[in-house]
């Protein structure tokens, strides 16, 4: 679901908000933010906390699922970047933000997500993300990341990614043992930690769903956690 684009220019005087430094180009069009998240009342806590940034009105779209968000990307025009939730529908952990960039490679994705975990920071950022947003961030911290998540200029589509975009969440102790996980027991890994079942992470992967339920077992080994549960407290 989203709203068609509105055609209007920046405001020509841009007020400084608190506690905020960055800065808006002042000449270009209406800066556009695609959010995909599948609880509207989400997307529409998000829309009306930052309506506008520094006194530029944000033109916002929707899309409650990965494939809708992909058709809208492709249709609507001059999309500055994408908050995009972990946990959909037709899509689970960070799959969706591979086949999305997959499809849109030079597209600013930032994670949209309630998982707080240093691994599926560093795990998002090393896909290819921009930034990762909490879902529990205070209005002001959401307000101050999607600033800096904007492009500084109309002509400058691919900025440096900065190191603020990726908070520091609480640190796991199981740093040294995931560092010696393999490729695939990292994803079935991720896959577990925000929430999905066995079920889903066979349809994610493409694996069986004994081949799944072998994988979580040696993970649980490895990892040297009693259950799956247990695990998941860990990352938390």
């Amino acid at each position: 679901m989203h709203h068609p684009p509105e055609v209007s220019q920046r405001r020509a005087a841009v007020h400084a908000d608190a506690g905020m430094s960055q800065t808006m180009d002042p000449g270009g069009i209406v800066p556009r933010l695609l959010l995909v998240d599948d609880h509207e009342l989400v997307r529409v806590g998000v829309r009306s906390t930052c309506a506008e940034l520094l006194g530029i009105e944000i033109d916002w779209l929707e899309a409650a699922t990965l494939e809708d968000a992909m058709r809208v990307y492709a249709s609507e025009p001059g999309i500055d970047a994408v908050l995009l939730d972990l946990n959909l529908a037709d899509c689970k952990g960070l799959q969706g933000l591979k086949r999305f960039l997959q499809a849109y490679p030079d597209a600013r994705v930032a994670v949209f997500s309630g998982t707080q975990d240093d691994f599926i920071v560093a795990q998002a950022r090393a896909l290819g993300a921009t930034g990762y947003i909490p879902k529990g961030a205070q209005s002001a911290q959401l307000r101050e990341t999607l600033l800096a998540l904007l492009p500084p200029s109309a002509g400058s589509r691919q900025p440096a990614i900065s190191s603020s975009l990726f908070p520091r969440m609480p640190a796991s102790a199981m740093v040294d043992r995931v560092a010696e996980l393999g490729p695939r027991h990292l994803e079935i890994l991720e896959l577990v930690l925000s929430g999905c079942t066995n079920q889903e992470i066979s349809q994610a992967t493409h694996l069986s769903l004994g081949t799944v339920k072998n994988y979580v077992s040696s993970l649980l080994l490895a990892l040297d956690v009693r259950s799956r549960s247990h695990l998941i407290s860990l990352f938390r």
